[in-house]
């Protein structure tokens, strides 16, 4: 909410357009944005590398299965008798079409001498752990570093559920902190407060210890990127903002390239933590480099905070290259139209997204981004796990998934900028829908490279929709709520991917229902996505009454005359009236009244002047005349 004395100051104020009116004259999209734009890209490839290696720490081992326990065995037995497969053969059941059992042994009676098939013995549960093959990369992971299988194999996935959980409160609150203390402080406690908690993960002595560090880890990285999102298209014009913001995928996508190979290179879990928390480590240097990660001015005056944020636009154009000074008429210098457009003095209004109960598009822009974000993450299980029955190879649905992810971003990149967030955000959804009801319905029928086929296009589709959701949710939210708006978007989406934990906890017992609810959703999204605005080649909004503003462009295009008859149309007459011009004379006349160094006084007399005698006596008279 807006704070105390300030909340209707912004509606008496005269809000000044960002877009128009400031970021040209401070230099625009010029090397000093760019600069910034690419520092803002080191903490995606930060996130992403701590978010993906939990793919690593909770990876079961291909093959696995009990110790084999001596005491088991009958006294009889004679361990020189029998090869190590034999041995492993007559202590450990097999199970067929899978091998050794993973999770029971054989117990013998204490006399017995009969060591075939048919001997009588019955089956135990472990009873000294278990001997696992290598998991993919690492000799060493969060299971077999405390044996989470079998009966303990719930733990995993309510590890992941509440890795999730954690980024769902982050996304949330730390959006909030966004819009009360700015991109740039948001931004500085969540890194530092991640290094942290990443440092701590690779001392971790429990399951407990490192499900509540993983936990509290993932509500920080949340910040780091939802501020860092936010300050990144802040700082960018409408032409160059879809660009930026899909480079900062790649870099994400070159995050999780890089992840085998480095979980190979570490071998144990708590290595891979240490290189995966270094990055977050080096980017506590922007606490004293302040000029790689300022403060977002079109933030500073969408909260009218009118001292900073002109201490932050001269910064911006003294390093593009622009001069920003006050001169002998400051009516004509853009610091004194700041001046006269923000003149009372007032404190800074701050906004939270309980302010969207008051609106109407921006909390159905919101919904509607937030339904298929949820879609486009929750889908994408339903794809893998089709790739797993074509191959069993971790590695195979792993590359698979970010070539796509990578595709994804090129995609967006050609298609986007040319025919609208709206609509290809509306094909994406379309075929996401396609590629899953036909695997729903048509599975069996299929052969298996058409099953692959509609599983990649599918994968695809859904990764571009959950991209391009986010990004449309930072186009369309005001900047006033822009990071607790993209913050409940994003938070929906990791709903979504969560989901997929949920079926692992139930042994996928539920994945058709899954399969066929998201399916559903698909389709459904194709209507609610109609209902959206169109933000290309569009300034960010503003204030809420900007975000408000926004309306939905008709399916088809018409033409713009189609309306007009000729014989009533009327050309508007002509006014010399120009407000803008107006509005400036104004302020410069107020702006040279209130200053004390004028080139000229006009003196008022402080006392009246002295009067001759004859001339003080008259008026005495005058006044006794006019009393009685």
């Amino acid at each position: 909410m807006a704070s105390g004395p300030t909340a209707a100051a912004p509606s008496s104020r005269l809000q000044m357009d960002y877009e128009t009116k400031i970021f040209p004259h401070v230099g625009g999209y010029g090397r000093y944005n760019r600069i910034v734009v690419v520092f803002s890209w080191f903490p995606n490839f930060a996130v992403m590398l701590n978010l993906f290696s939990d793919v690593f720490y909770t990876q079961i081992p291909d093959s696995y299965h009990c110790k084999p326990d001596p005491t088991l065995l009958p006294s009889a037995f004679l361990l020189s008798n029998f090869s190590r497969q034999g041995y492993l053969n007559l202590t450990i059941p097999w199970v067929d079409g899978s091998g050794l059992s993973h999770c029971e042994l054989f117990r013998y009676p204490p006399n017995s001498s009969d060591f075939s098939e048919n001997a009588p013995r019955e089956r135990v549960s472990c009873t000294r752990g278990w001997e696992y093959n290598h998991a993919a990369g690492l000799q060493s992971n969060f299971v077999t570093e405390w044996n989470l299988v079998c009966s303990d194999y719930w733990k995993i996935p309510v590890q992941h559920i509440c890795f999730m959980t954690g980024w769902i409160l982050g996304y949330v609150f730390l959006g909030t902190l966004c819009d009360w203390l700015g991109r740039r402080r948001a931004f500085l406690v969540s890194i530092s407060l991640s290094s942290l908690f990443g440092v701590a993960l690779c001392l971790s002595s429990s399951a407990v210890v490192f499900l509540l560090l993983r936990f509290s880890q993932g509500a920080m990285l949340a910040g780091v990127f939802v501020s860092s999102y936010v300050a990144r298209l802040e700082l960018c014009d409408p032409p160059h903002r879809l660009m930026v913001a899909m480079v900062s995928g790649v870099f994400g996508v070159f995050a999780e390239l890089l992840l085998p190979g480095m979980a190979v290179l570490c071998r144990d879990w708590p290595v891979l933590q240490a290189v995966a928390t270094l990055p977050l480590l080096l980017l506590l240097s922007y606490w004293c480099c302040a000029s790689v990660f300022p403060e977002s001015p079109r933030w500073l005056l969408a909260t009218e905070q009118i001292p900073q944020v002109k201490r932050s636009l001269q910064e911006f154009s003294t390093r593009n290259g622009v001069c920003l000074q006050d001169d002998l008429y400051p009516g004509e210098t853009l610091l004194s139209d700041i001046d006269s457009a923000y003149i009372e003095d007032c404190g800074p209004s701050y906004y939270s997204v309980l302010e969207l109960r008051r609106t109407r598009v921006i909390w159905k822009n919101c919904l509607i981004l937030s339904f298929t974000l949820f879609i486009g993450t929750g889908i994408q299980y339903c794809f893998t796990r089709n790739l797993h029955h074509y191959s069993t190879n971790f590695y195979f649905s792993y590359f698979l998934r970010v070539v796509m992810g990578a595709v994804a971003c090129v995609f967006i990149c050609l298609s986007v900028n040319h025919f609208g967030r709206r609509g290809m955000l509306l094909l994406s959804a379309i075929i996401t829908g396609l590629s899953s009801l036909l695997l729903l319905a048509l599975t069996q029928y299929l052969q298996g490279g058409l099953v692959l086929v509609l599983s990649i296009v599918g994968l695809l589709f859904s990764q571009a929709l959950a991209m391009l959701s986010v990004f449309f949710a930072c186009e369309v939210m005001p900047t006033v709520v822009r990071g607790g708006c993209l913050g409940l978007v994003l938070a929906s989406g990791c709903i979504g991917m969560a989901a997929s934990s949920l079926m692992e906890l139930q042994n996928n017992s539920g994945y058709f229902l899954h399969h066929v609810i998201f399916a559903s959703f698909a389709v459904l999204s194709v209507l609610s996505i109609m209902l959206l605005p169109e933000s290309k080649r569009k300034p960010l909004p503003d204030s809420m009454k900007d975000g408000e503003c926004q309306r939905r462009p008709p399916l088809f295009l018409s033409r713009p005359d189609r309306d007009n008859l000729p014989l009533l149309c009327t050309r508007p007459p002509l006014s010399e009236y120009n407000p803008d011009n107006y509005s400036r004379l104004v302020s410069a006349t107020r702006k040279m009244l209130t200053k004390d160094n004028l080139p000229y006084r006009i003196a008022v007399p402080t006392h009246p002047p002295l009067l001759s005698e004859n001339e003080t006596q008259e008026r005495e008279d005058e006044m006794r005349r006019e009393t009685s």
